[in-house]
C-alpha cells in the first residue's frame, strides 16, 4: 500500500483500485454484519439511516482510504468521494463502481410516478 501517497494525487487508475478495495471491505463478513445491524436499526427510515448506517459506512471507508493519504475522519471520506466524483464522467467503470458503493449504504431513491392521474387536473 502507498501510505505516503498524496490523497489529491491519485490517478484514475489508482482511484479505481482504492474504490475496488473499499467495495471489497463492505463485503467482508464483519463489515457486512455491521451494515446489516445498522440497516435493521434504521428500519428504512431516512433519518435513522443517517443516524445508524452512515457512521458505519464512513468508518468502513476510513479504514481503507487512510492508507492512501486521506485523513482518518469524515473529511477524508468526503475528499475521497469528491475525487471519485471527479473521475466518474471520464471513466464509466469508476462511475459504475461509485454507484455500486453508494447503493451499499444509501437507500434507493424512488421517484414519484409520472403518468395518468398525476397531472394535477381532477378527472370528473
Amino acid at each position: 500500500m502507498a501510505a505516503a501517497a498524496q490523497a489529491a494525487a491519485l490517478s484514475a487508475e489508482q482511484a479505481k483500485a482504492v474504490l475496488a478495495e473499499v467495495i471489497k471491505a463492505f463485503g467482508a463478513p464483519e463489515n457486512a454484519q455491521r451494515m446489516e445491524e445498522a440497516r435493521d436499526n434504521a428500519c428504512n427510515d431516512m433519518g435513522k439511516m443517517l443516524q445508524f448506517l452512515l457512521p458505519v459506512a464512513t468508518q468502513i471507508q476510513q479504514d481503507v482510504i487512510k492508507a492512501y493519504g486521506f485523513s482518518n475522519d469524515g473529511e477524508g471520506v468526503l475528499k475521497f468521494a469528491r475525487l471519485i466524483k471527479s473521475y466518474e464522467s471520464q471513466d464509466p467503470e469508476i462511475a459504475s463502481m461509485s454507484g455500486k458503493l453508494k447503493a451499499m449504504f444509501l437507500p434507493p431513491m424512488t421517484l414519484p410516478p409520472h403518468g395518468a392521474g398525476t397531472g394535477g387536473v381532477a378527472a370528473s
